[in-house]
C-alpha cells in the first residue's frame, strides 16, 4: 500500500522530485509580466510546469515508460500524496488496477473520457473521468491527461439506487 509520507511501493528514487533530487526543488514562481507586456506575451513566457501547476483541475504529466514527471496540486489532493512523493514514482502505484494503468500509457486515446480508478494513500479507490491527452503528436515523449474526481458523486448514485 502506498506511503503518503514517501515514495509508492517499488519506487528506487523514493519520492524524488523531476530532477532526481530529494524532492525539495520548487517550481519557480515568476511575476506575471512586466509592465506594459499583453496576455499573449506573458502566455508566451509562461513556463509549462508553471501553467500546470496553475490549473485548478487534477493534471498529470507522464512519461511513455509510465514514470510520473508532475503531479498538479489539485491531483496530489485527490490522491492524497505529496507532490513530491507522485514525481518520479511509477505510474502502476497510483492506478487501483495495473492492466489500467498499462493500458492508459498505450492507449491514452481508448481511455479518454472513461472512469478509471485510482489509489488513494489511504488505500481507497478514487474514480475519476480521465481525459484524453493533450499532447496528441505520437512522437510526444509524454502523456498530459486531467481527471474529474467522480468518487462522490458516484457513491450517491450507487447507494440511492438500493
Amino acid at each position: 500500500m502506498p506511503s503518503p509520507a514517501g515514495g509508492l511501493p517499488g519506487d528506487p528514487r523514493g519520492g524524488a522530485g523531476m530532477d532526481g533530487s530529494d524532492g525539495s526543488a520548487r517550481i519557480e514562481r515568476r511575476g506575471d509580466g512586466r509592465s506594459g507586456d499583453s496576455a499573449m506575451d506573458v502566455l508566451t513566457r509562461l513556463p509549462a510546469v508553471v501553467a500546470l501547476e496553475r490549473l485548478p483541475v487534477p493534471a498529470l504529466a507522464m512519461a511513455r515508460d509510465g514514470i510520473i514527471l508532475f503531479a498538479n496540486a489539485a491531483f496530489a489532493e485527490m490522491v492524497g500524496y505529496e507532490q513530491e512523493a507522485l514525481a518520479g514514482s511509477a505510474l502502476p502505484g497510483i492506478f487501483d488496477t495495473v492492466p489500467a494503468a498499462l493500458y492508459a500509457l498505450s492507449r491514452v486515446g481508448a481511455l479518454a473520457n472513461l472512469v478509471v480508478e485510482l489509489r488513494h494513500c489511504e488505500g481507497w479507490r478514487v474514480r475519476a473521468r480521465m481525459s484524453r491527452s493533450a499532447l496528441m503528436r505520437r512522437d510526444d515523449p509524454l502523456v498530459l491527461v486531467t481527471f474529474e474526481n467522480l468518487t462522490e458523486r458516484l457513491w450517491v448514485d450507487e447507494h440511492q439506487c438500493g
